[in-house]
């Protein structure tokens, strides 16, 4: 509840500035991924507040009435159910149906008197929506659109506001924007905390601005499934090659018998061995800690190294091109050093035997040829699956 004694200033539409040119920016941004293009639906609960302008309204209502103090109750619920249809990963067209809740003022009067006043408002919307996508599942939003709202009021009052019209309706078009943030809990599930800004006629056509900040729950469907690809088969340590040595070769003589000693064993050492575990099954979404089916490889990886005798183990962490070159170098090497940590702390592995380093992105088995950035966002992800991998070369094994 506020108090007034001089009638408010008009708020500047400021935020509608930021956030036509914030949707403009996320438009000249080429897309992360691109979804395959599909409708969805949800709903929105959070809070309105209205800008509430006592003085105004009772000028408006009572013409030559002026106000010696006021209260205004500017805040109310608000929800909204939307659907829409998402073109792409970074453009979708939404429309709705909306309610602002109510606000009210309450004013005593010059001449001598009281006036209560209440408006409720709903309505229709349009938006165009902008998502700019941080990572796969985390985005930022920007929208702009029109909407047609209603609004109800009543008043009453005593002295000078007793001649105030009880009721009036009015309905009116205007502009809305925002901005927020999404996250994609599931493939079914998104969730956003979104801030809007819509321009409303309040009961005496006076234009003011409405504030809401929700929570909204959106339920995609009709995308399409993503595709897996199954994990490179386990490592098996080659058997140790061995020359046979050379027969012994007895020179006869008449007397004297010269034995020629048999030469040495000839060990041949095989070339370095490599072996290639996929990264989406040592390890979950943008993480570096290893999956129980990931456990499971590296466990018998490490048994079957357990007879043999070895030099030097390397592992080398890679990435797919998808997300910023400085992010994958990071991840790739934690993901390196964590297959390290597994294979001495469970594997039972010598530790100065083994080393780990992170590739990034640098060394990719796709080619552009082979994963085109046009393919759709879960075509892409599986083109690219060779690439998010763990290689772990073994020399000198014999």
């Amino acid at each position: 509840m506020k108090n007034h004694s001089l009638p408010r200033p008009t708020l500047r539409p400021t935020i509608g500035l930021l956030c036509l040119a914030g949707l403009g920016t996320f438009l000249a941004v080429p897309a992360l991924a691109q979804d395959t293009s599909h409708y969805y639906g949800g709903v929105s609960v959070g809070q309105s507040k209205t800008q509430t302008d006592a003085a105004g309204l009772t000028s408006g209502l009572l013409p030559g009435v002026g106000v010696l103090n006021s209260t205004t109750d500017e805040k109310d619920t608000a929800y909204k159910l939307f659907g829409g249809y998402q073109f792409n990963r970074n453009i979708a067209l939404e429309g709705g149906y909306f309610d602002l809740g109510k606000n009210s003022f309450n004013a005593n009067t010059v001449p001598a008197g009281t006036l209560a006043g209440e408006s409720r408002v709903h309505g229709l919307n349009l938006d165009l929506v902008g998502t700019l996508p941080f990572t796969e599942r985390f985005s930022a939003l920007a929208r702009v659109g029109v909407q047609h709202a209603w609004s109800k009021s009543t008043a009453s009052g005593t002295g000078a506001g007793a001649l105030v019209a009880p009721n009036s309706k009015h309905n009116d078009s205007g502009a809305k924007v925002g901005f927020g943030l999404q996250y994609e809990m599931s493939p079914a599930v998104w969730i956003r905390g979104e801030v809007e800004r819509y321009r409303i006629k309040n009961a005496v056509g006076q234009r003011n601005n409405v504030d809401v900040a929700t929570l909204s729950l959106v339920f995609p469907f009709g995308r399409a499934p993503v595709q897996r690809v199954a994990a490179a088969p386990a490592y098996v340590a080659p058997a140790p090659a061995y020359v046979a040595p050379a027969p012994v070769y007895v020179t006869p003589a008449p007397q004297v018998v010269i034995v020629t000693p048999p030469p040495a064993p000839v060990v041949v050492t095989p070339a370095p061995q490599r072996v290639n575990f996929s990264a989406d099954t040592l390890f979950g979404f943008d993480t570096a800690n290893v999956r129980p089916e990931g456990r499971a490889a590296l466990d018998k990886f490490s048994n079957q190294l357990a007879g043999t005798r070895y030099d030097t183990i390397t592992v080398e962490g890679h990435t797919d091109r998808k997300g910023s070159a400085a992010y994958n170098q990071t991840l790739s090497t934690e993901r390196a050093e964590s297959v390290k940590a597994y294979l001495v702390n469970s594997g039972r592995l010598d530790p100065a035997r083994i080393s780990a380093v992170g590739k990034g992105e640098s060394m990719p088995i796709t080619t552009a040829a082979d994963c085109s950035d046009k393919l759709p966002r879960a075509q892409l992800i599986a083109c690219l699956q060779p690439d998010r991998r763990v290689d772990v070369e073994v020399t000198g094994t014999r």
